[in-house]
C-alpha cells in the first residue's frame, strides 16, 4: 500500500502526537514529547523501524472504508467494511494530568463478526533499538535503556518475529481496548488504564475547548479543524508550539530538503497565536507570551529563530543513516541547524504578535520591556544581511522581507512607547522607522518592473513580499503593492495556480526543487482580498481547502507534478493560513453584502 503523506491522521495529547494511516497502522510516534526519539519510525524507514497496526485479519493490508474525527476533537475513528461485518478502531491520546502518556486504541464491532489482528513492533531511538519484551503480571513490558513501554489489554498477546501480536474476533456491540503507555524505565509500573473512562474524558475535553471558537463565518468546519490541529501542536506544559510533529518528510520526493520541524519557531508560533487570538483563544496567547519571556530570558539580544519545547537553545542537527527516508528521501535529520541562523524578520513577527495581544487586552508588561530590549539590539543590526524567512543555506543577503519586518518591529515598538507603557528613545526610533522605510523602497524596489524584489539588487521575487500590505508597510492600493502582486502571479504561480516561495535557482544553497508553499498561496488570497479581488480570493481559498486530506489536514507544500502533499505533516503554518484567510473573507463578504 502506497503511503502518501495525506493518508495519515493525527492524534495527540498536547505534549506529543502520533500519525496513523488509512490501514490502521501507527507509523510515527515520539514519546514522551514531540522531540523525543520515535518509538514508531516506519514512516521514515521500514516496518523493522517500528509500527503498530490493528486491522481486519483476513483482508491483508486494507485501507479503511471510512474514517473521520469524532465531532470537533482529535479522536480518530477508522472503519472497515468486510465480507463478514463492519469493525471500527477508535484512536486517541488522552490529555495528560500528571499521568503517563498513552496511546489508546479501542476496537468496536459495528455489525457481524470481524476477525482482527494487532501487530505491535516496538522500537526505541528512531527504530534503531529492539527493546527487551517480557510479561509482567499479565501486562506486556518493553524496556530499552531509559525507556519503558507497557501494553495493557484483556487479550493474551504472543511474540513472533520480534513483534507482539494478538488475534481476536470482534462482534457487534463488543469493544476491545489496547493501551500503550510510556514511562522512564526505572519507575514502577504505571496504573492499569481505564480506556473507556479516558475516551469519555477526552471527548469532553475537546468539546469544551472547541466550543470557545468565536468564528461564525461560512467556513466554520475548516476553521475549527485547523484550530484543533494547532491546539494539537501545542506543548501544554510550557505554551510552546511546534511547527509540525514530524521530521524529514520531504519538500521534494527523493530529495534532500528534509528538516526536523518538532521545535518552536518564533515566527510560526507568533503567527499561530495571532490567529488563535482572532478566534477567541486567549489562554493559548497568554501561555505563549509567557513561554517567550522565559525562552529569551538571560540573553534576549541573541534572539534565536527557534527554541526547544521548553525554551532550549541547543538544537544540534545530525543524521540517522539507518533510516531509508520517506520514499527514499534522504538524509533523515534530527535537530535543526537553522537555529543558529540570523533571521531579522523574526523581530517583526514577535513584536506584531505582542502588539495584537495587547490590543486584545492581555497583560504584557514584562513582554513590553523585553520588546524594548529587542529593538535596542535590532537598531544596531537591522542593516546587516541575514538568511531570511526561508532559512537559506546559501550566503546571507539583504532580504527585502527581513527589512520590512524590521520596520514592523520598530513601528510597533514606537506605538507601544506612545501609550506610555514603557520608556525609550521615542524620537530616535521614529526617525529609524522612517529611515528603514525609505531604504526598502529605494533599494528593494525594481521601478522598471514595478515590483519589490527578493533581496537588494536582485531581479528575483519572493512570495513573502505579499505580506507588505498586511503589515501596514504600504497601503493595499499603492501601485507598488499591486505591481508586486501581479509580478508574483506572473512568475511564482505553478501550473495549477498555487504559489511557490521563490524560484529555486541556487539562492537557497540547496540542490533540487520544491512544490507550491501552501502558506504563500493563502497569502495571495489575502492580498487579493485587500485589493478588492474578492471573488478570485474566495475561489483560490476554496481550491486550497480542497487540498486538505479527508480529515481536514494540510502539509507544508503541494507537489503540482505528482499532485500530492509534501513536507512535514500536519503543518502549523498551512493551518494558520486557513484561519487568517477565512477571517479576512468573512469580513470582506460581510462588507460586500452591506454595500449591496
Amino acid at each position: 500500500m502506497t503511503r502518501r503523506i495525506e493518508d495519515f491522521g493525527l492524534v495527540g495529547d498536547m505534549q506529543t502526537a502520533a500519525l496513523i494511516g488509512r490501514d490502521g497502522a501507527v507509523e510515527w510516534a515520539c514519546l514522551p514529547r514531540f522531540d523525543s526519539p520515535a518509538i514508531f519510525a516506519h514512516l521514515l524507514g521500514t516496518e523493522d523501524n517500528g509500527f503498530w497496526c490493528i486491522s481486519p485479519a483476513s483482508e491483508g493490508t486494507l485501507p479503511a472504508s471510512r474514517r473521520q474525527y469524532r465531532g470537533e476533537s482529535l479522536i480518530l475513528e477508522t472503519e472497515w467494511s468486510t465480507a463478514s461485518g463492519v469493525a471500527k478502531v477508535i484512536d486517541f491520546m488522552p490529555p495528560r494530568d500528571g499521568a503517563a502518556p498513552q496511546l489508546v486504541r479501542i476496537v468496536e464491532g459495528i455489525n457481524g463478526r470481524v476477525p482482527m489482528h494487532s501487530r505491535l513492533r516496538m522500537r526505541m531511538d528512531y527504530g534503531s533499538v529492539v527493546p527487551w519484551v517480557t510479561t509482567h503480571e499479565g501486562r506486556t513490558r518493553a524496556v530499552a535503556g531509559p525507556n519503558c513501554l507497557w501494553l495493557d489489554s484483556a487479550l493474551q498477546a504472543y511474540g513472533e518475529s520480534l513483534t507482539t501480536n494478538a488475534d481476536f474476533t470482534v462482534c457487534e456491540g463488543q469493544r476491545i481496548a489496547f493501551v500503550l503507555s510510556w514511562q522512564p524505565s526505572h519507575l514502577e509500573a504505571p496504573a492499569i488504564p481505564d480506556a473507556e473512562k479516558a475516551l469519555e474524558e477526552t471527548e469532553k475535553y475537546w468539546a469544551r475547548w472547541s466550543s470557545a471558537c468565536t468564528y461564525t463565518g461560512p467556513y466554520h468546519e475548516a476553521v475549527v479543524r485547523s484550530l484543533i490541529t494547532l491546539k494539537g501542536l501545542t506543548y501544554a506544559p510550557t505554551g510552546g508550539i511546534v511547527a509540525a510533529p514530524t521530521t524529514s518528510l520531504p519538500e521534494e520526493i527523493g530529495g534532500v530538503r528534509n528538516w526536523d520541524y518538532r521545535y518552536c519557531w518564533l515566527r510560526d508560533a507568533a503567527i499561530t497565536l495571532s490567529s488563535l487570538l482572532r478566534t477567541g483563544y486567549r489562554d493559548e496567547a497568554r501561555a505563549w507570551s509567557q513561554w517567550l519571556v522565559r525562552a529569551l530570558a538571560g540573553d534576549p539580544e541573541n534572539l534565536q529563530i527557534m527554541y526547544g519545547l521548553a525554551g532550549e537553545r541547543q538544537l544540534p542537527e545530525s543524521e540517522l543513516p539507518w533510516l531509508a527516508g520517506y520514499e527514499g528521501s534522504r538524509p533523515v535529520r534530527i535537530g535543526n541547524g537553522a537555529a543558529d541562523q540570523v533571521q531579522l524578520d523574526v523581530y517583526g513577527e514577535v513584536t506584531e504578535t505582542l502588539h495584537r495581544a495587547r490590543q486584545a487586552g492581555l497583560p504584557a508588561e514584562t513582554a513590553a520591556h523585553l520588546q524594548v530590549r529587542l529593538i535596542r539590539y535590532l537598531e544596531k543590526h537591522w542593516h546587516e544581511p541575514d538568511e531570511g524567512i526561508w532559512e537559506v543555506r546559501g550566503p546571507r543577503r539583504h532580504f527585502v522581507h527581513s527589512k520590512v519586518m524590521a520596520w514592523v518591529a520598530v513601528d510597533r515598538t514606537v506605538k507601544l512607547m506612545e501609550t506610555g507603557v514603557v520608556c525609550g528613545p521615542l524620537e530616535r526610533w521614529r526617525i529609524l522607522r522612517d529611515y528603514i522605510h525609505r531604504d526598502v523602497c529605494e533599494r528593494g524596489y525594481d521601478a522598471r518592473r514595478n515590483t519589490f524584489t527578493q533581496y537588494y539588487g536582485s531581479t528575483e521575487l519572493d512570495a513573502a513580499l505579499l505580506l507588505i500590505p498586511q503589515m501596514g508597510f504600504l497601503p493595499p492600493d499603492d501601485p507598488r503593492v499591486i505591481g508586486t502582486i501581479e509580478a508574483i502571479e506572473r512568475e511564482l504561480l505553478t501550473t495549477d495556480g498555487f504559489v511557490r516561495r521563490y524560484r529555486t535557482n541556487g539562492v537557497d544553497g540547496l540542490p533540487g526543487d520544491e512544490g507550491a508553499f501552501l502558506a504563500c498561496s493563502f497569502w495571495l488570497a489575502d492580498a487579493w482580498i485587500m485589493i478588492g479581488r474578492i471573488d478570485e480570493a474566495q475561489a483560490l481559498f476554496e481550491r486550497l481547502l480542497d487540498l486538505r486530506n479527508d480529515l481536514g489536514l494540510l502539509g507544508e507544500e503541494w507537489d503540482p507534478v505528482r499532485e500530492r502533499l509534501v513536507g512535514n505533516f500536519p503543518q502549523a503554518f498551512s493551518h494558520v493560513g486557513v484561519l487568517e484567510t477565512a477571517v479576512r473573507l468573512q469580513s470582506a463578504l460581510a462588507q460586500a453584502q452591506v454595500a449591496a
